[in-house]
């Protein structure tokens, strides 16, 4: 993909003089056009050869356009901070909301090249890591996103040239450090793992485009171009197509769902106050020493509660708190997002309160609300929620890879005692506020949500993230079946870590 940047490109004074001015006033007019109409996120990837002028091409593009609404920040390798979460979880943190440009230095680019080219990564690991970021891109354009890719290009001699240079000036030494002349031995390599990552990741929805480096005026113009180009087709309503999500399985032949095979088995099951009075406070303190265990200090907890209405995961969620230190886990309610959320992709406001190792974070409801809620009340595309299951699969991968521990608990309640439950809440004034309008107008849409719980479990259901169905229609049984899990979760983790040791 280089071959076209190995040419010497260049722009007279005059065509500059030209070209300029009226790139500018088209970028910012395409910019506030952007910005009005809300709907769609600009990412500019900048990545290329040390010296060939990305710093420059960006400071001209906020020059030209309003910096207000530009965020642009910058990404090297892997800091100790960034290992202590999944490798992703630092650039969702930057993403731009709809309207707006962000302007991503290095990207997710840079240290999977970089492992690479240093040799710290094998061709396996690499390759698994630009599919990741294949999947990536791929989710961000379907959500809405327009995705510009520049790479900056400099032959190996132009670099040495530059640098030199810089070197000679004063006012610019302090550009070129050790690390750039050290990585600069290593350019052969370079140039061919980008190669590799280039023709990877150049896709339908996410072209690359490669810049030569040598003239700043043809640089400038190109790159300016390339995002005024993007920004006009999107805004003109020309969005790539999507790839298509692979049809959600049939229900059964005998028209039981997944739920219902799993869950009627314990429905029944009941635990006497007594046992359950003798084995909470010990399954609590065996969950306490193992988020205590120093083991856990490279590991993190998610647990995500899920089920019906009235199903007890409130006071479920609470047992479970009783057992930790407070310093160290967060319960995140999840309800309709809000209008920042909506600005963003949709997974972004789940990935934000990722914890880092040592800590937990406990989602009372969470991303399933995509293939569960939206999909049966139609506030998402048939498209949009058949695509989730592998978005959620992926999301959970990272998740387990970055080293979470993920506990995924589903509560079933049987129709008969959500009612009763439901009766009891109407009735009890220090409950009623549980009980609303909605709750009332999904019972009648049971069959609805059976069948979308099915589909749920049976597509997300994966090694790394299983889902646990927990028959809930005796309180008591369902919270020390929940206990009883976690434990079992933890101490599996916690004794792979031990053997990797």
């Amino acid at each position: 993909m280089f071959e076209s940047a190995e040419i010497g490109h260049s722009i007279s004074r005059k065509e500059w003089k030209r070209e300029a001015p009226l790139l500018r006033q088209k970028l910012l007019a395409a910019q506030y056009r952007l910005l009005e109409g809300g709907t769609t996120p600009v990412i500019v990837l900048v990545n290329g050869v040390d010296g060939s002028g990305k710093g420059e091409t960006v400071n001209l593009l906020n020059e030209w356009m309003d910096p207000r609404h530009i965020r642009t920040e910058a990404f090297g390798g892997m800091t100790a901070e960034d290992r202590a979460r999944p490798e992703m979880w630092r650039f969702w943190q930057v993403l731009p909301a709809k309207g707006r440009i962000g302007i991503l230095f290095g990207s997710w680019y840079t240290d999977p090249i970089l492992a690479r080219v240093m040799g710290h990564e094998k061709k396996g690991r690499f390759a698994q890591r630009l599919e990741r970021i294949r999947a990536l891109e791929r989710m961000l354009v379907a959500e809405g996103a327009v995705v510009v890719k520049l790479w900056f290009h400099l032959t190996e001699k132009e670099v040495r040239k530059r640098f030199r240079a810089l070197e000679k000036d004063e006012t610019t030494s302090w550009r070129v450090t050790k690390d750039d002349w050290k990585r600069l031995e290593h350019n052969a390599e370079f140039v061919k793992v980008c190669e590799v990552a280039l023709r990877r990741t150049s896709t339908g929805e996410a072209p690359w485009l490669v810049v030569d480096g040598r003239d700043p005026a043809y640089r400038s113009l190109t790159a300016g171009r390339a995002l005024l180009d993007a920004m006009i087709e999107r805004l003109d309503g020309k969005a790539p197509e999507p790839p298509r999500p692979a049809p959600v399985p049939p229900p059964p032949l005998d028209g039981r769902t997944l739920l219902s095979t799993l869950s009627e088995k314990d429905a029944t099951r009941v635990l006497s106050r007594k046992r359950y009075e003798e084995k909470l406070p010990v399954l609590q303190a065996r969950l306490n020493r193992l988020t205590r265990d120093p083991r856990l200090s490279s590991r993190s907890l998610v647990v995500v509660f899920e089920g019906m209405d009235a199903a007890g995961k409130g006071s479920t969620i609470r047992r479970v708190t009783q057992a930790l230190d407070a310093r160290h886990y967060r319960v995140v309610p999840i309800a309709a997002p809000t209008e920042e959320e909506r600005a963003q992709p949709y997974l972004w406001r789940f990935w934000r309160h990722i914890p880092r190792h040592g800590h937990a974070v406990l989602f009372d409801r969470s991303w399933y609300g995509r293939v569960l809620v939206e999909r049966v009340e139609g506030f998402c595309s048939t498209a949009s929620w058949m695509r989730a299951y592998d978005e959620i699969n992926e999301f959970e991968e990272q998740l387990a890879e970055g080293g979470a521990v993920v506990a995924k608990l589903w509560m079933a309640v049987s129709p008969e005692e959500q009612l009763r439950r439901f009766e009891e809440r109407k009735k009890t004034p220090h409950k009623q506020f549980k009980l609303t309008d909605e709750d009332w107008r999904n019972r009648t849409k049971a069959p609805l949500y059976e069948r979308a719980v099915g589909d749920m479990i049976d597509r997300t259901s994966t090694d790394v993230a299983p889902w646990k169905v927990i028959a809930s229609d005796d309180k008591l049984f369902s919270r020390i079946a929940v206990l009883e899990h976690l434990t079992e979760r933890l101490e599996g983790a916690l004794s792979r870590e031990r053997k990797k040791r």
